[in-house]
């Protein structure tokens, strides 16, 4: 008997909540735009059309950072190199090796140790021994590479934007609304990883 293919029935719309208030129209396609159609919920195809935003949005930004690097002079590295050369560089103070995979929330510090250890090899990370601790610092030649790619995110990223004070503000609430969900998808792996 030969297998059919798995269809999933378009989500129901929303229900009127009682209260008068129809629910909010969905585009002329009221097909949900999604990457994994057998994932859609019924209870919230918006989760999956916000899944698929995230991992398109999150290739984009890490092509971005890569491309920007490459632009201030600092090539071949992938974006989470990128990530840790800038977060090592934050507020220019030492950071442990914990530090960093605890504020990037990266669980496997060997990842974030190999980016250290070919930031180094670069002469833009520097590590320092105080007791049984190490740190790590940015370079003089790393923070020339990282002002350098400051000013190529304001002249092609920035200024391409033409943000104003609406826009900003729903920048800032969409990323008040990313950091809520990341508190959400960590517990889902969580209860995920108990069964």
């Amino acid at each position: 008997m030969a297998r059919q293919p798995f269809a999933p029935a378009a989500p129901a719309l929303p229900a009127d909540d009682g209260a008068g208030t129809p629910p909010a129209p969905r585009r002329k396609n009221t097909q949900p735009i999604v990457s994994s159609a057998h994932l859609v919920s019924a209870q919230s195809a918006e989760m999956s059309e916000f899944e698929f935003g995230l991992v398109i949005a999150g290739n984009a930004f890490h092509r971005w950072i890569v491309h920007c690097m490459s632009g201030a002079g600092l090539r071949d590295l992938t974006p989470l190199d990128v990530l840790v050369l800038h977060h090592v560089t934050h507020r220019a103070r030492d950071k442990r090796l914990s530090d960093i995979c605890f504020i990037m929330n990266v669980e496997d510090t060997h990842l974030i140790n190999y980016s250290l250890k070919k930031l180094q090899n670069l002469g833009v990370v520097a590590s320092s021994k105080n007791g049984k601790e190490v740190t790590y610092a940015c370079t003089e030649a790393g923070m020339a590479y990282v002002a350098r790619y400051r000013e190529l995110r304001e002249s092609c990223l920035i200024d391409a934007l033409h943000a104003d004070d609406a826009l900003n503000r729903d920048i800032g609430e969409l990323a008040r609304l990313l950091r809520v969900l990341s508190g959400l998808y960590d517990q889902a792996a969580r209860s995920a990883a108990s069964l």
